[in-house]
């Protein structure tokens, strides 16, 4: 039987480079890798449905499932997981210097329905002792004005959030107009000496750090997802991709961990090993599947719950496809 040709578009990431090379081929398809940035594909994706395969919000993802009309099946692929306490901004010199400080002020952030958003306000919320109804929301682009929510949600009551169309959340922080952005993106008067917009937390990995040992959680930003109904006519394809994605993801990892390593990274291999002991207890170093990350996905389900996110609570197990939550033992 001829392999079967599948599209798949995801950021240029090194635990895709050998499903990219063709060195590491998932078993009966060929695959077309593209290389672009993730809110392009995301736009793409869930307008258009161009690709056979690709990078999605989780979140995005998750808000679909839980209305039943998901165009798309996951694999437990998580292609970026990052900490998001550096994604709260001030202005240099503001009053707020704690998250508790943003109770009764004004926060903005470019969608409420984006991955590293929800993330952070699940933290002000359930950790950091800061009711969402306490702040009044806004919702604009980050550096450019006009961006808007890309699914229809039902906030819960007491939450105030207002779509501000003719300005940036850039702009309306330097103007005093808002006192804090949330954001996954940096606003851009926080570049460069002199930054006007600084971060909440200067040392933004000692907070993360500190969220972890709290939590569990190592936030999950995105996901790989299937079309539904390429999905539907080859459903073998879904196990054979996950296992094509693990074995490209160990063989960055044994790279990135060799004691002469291809990047520019002084103690590399020392960095590896302690990240590994912190978030994963020295097991397998950044893991896909379920089981191994299903602290942080509950939490993120329960926050999309609690935030108007999801119409319903979502099981886990509904976000990705049946094959790919098997176990095979040798």
């Amino acid at each position: 039987m001829a392999d079967i040709h599948l599209t798949l578009a995801a950021k240029d990431y090194d635990h895709f480079q050998d499903l990219k090379s063709g060195a590491v081929k998932p078993q009966g398809i060929a695959l077309t890798c593209l290389a672009l940035y993730p809110t392009d594909i995301f736009h793409r994706q869930l307008e258009f449905g161009e690709f056979e395969v690709s990078e999605l919000s989780l979140c995005k993802h998750a808000s679909m499932v839980a209305d039943g009309n998901g165009a798309f099946v996951g694999l437990p692929v998580f292609p970026l997981r990052m900490f998001r306490q550096s994604a709260l901004y001030v202005r240099r010199g503001s009053p707020v210097r704690q998250a508790k400080d943003l109770i009764g002020k004004r926060c903005g952030v470019p969608e409420w329905a984006q991955t590293a958003t929800v993330y952070v306000r699940g933290w002000l919320q359930n950790h950091a002792g800061v009711p969402l109804d306490s702040i009044e929301w806004i919702q604009a682009g980050v550096n450019e004005a006009g961006r808007e929510e890309k699914i229809a949600l039902s906030l819960p009551r007491g939450i105030r959030c207002r779509a501000v169309a003719d300005r940036s959340l850039n702009d309306l922080l330097l103007a005093d107009d808002i006192d804090c952005i949330i954001s996954a993106t940096p606003p851009k008067a926080s570049h460069g000496d002199g930054a006007k917009i600084v971060r909440l937390f200067a040392d933004a990995q000692t907070a993360d750090e500190g969220y972890f040992r709290d939590t569990g959680v190592f936030p999950i930003m995105h996901v790989i997802a299937i079309r539904k109904d390429v999905h539907e006519r080859y459903p073998w394809a879904a196990m054979n991709l996950l296992l094509a994605f693990e074995e490209a993801k160990e063989r960055s990892i044994r790279r990135l961990s060799e004691l002469s390593p291809l990047f520019p990274l002084a103690w590399g291999p020392n960095h590896m090993k302690r990240t590994g002991e912190l978030l994963f207890g020295g097991g397998e170093y950044w893991p896909y599947g379920l089981d191994a990350n299903r602290r942080t996905i509950e939490a993120f389900l329960a926050y999309c719950h609690e935030q108007g996110i999801c119409s319903r609570m979502v099981a886990a197990e509904e976000l990705f496809a049946p094959q790919a939550l098997s176990s095979i033992k040798h």
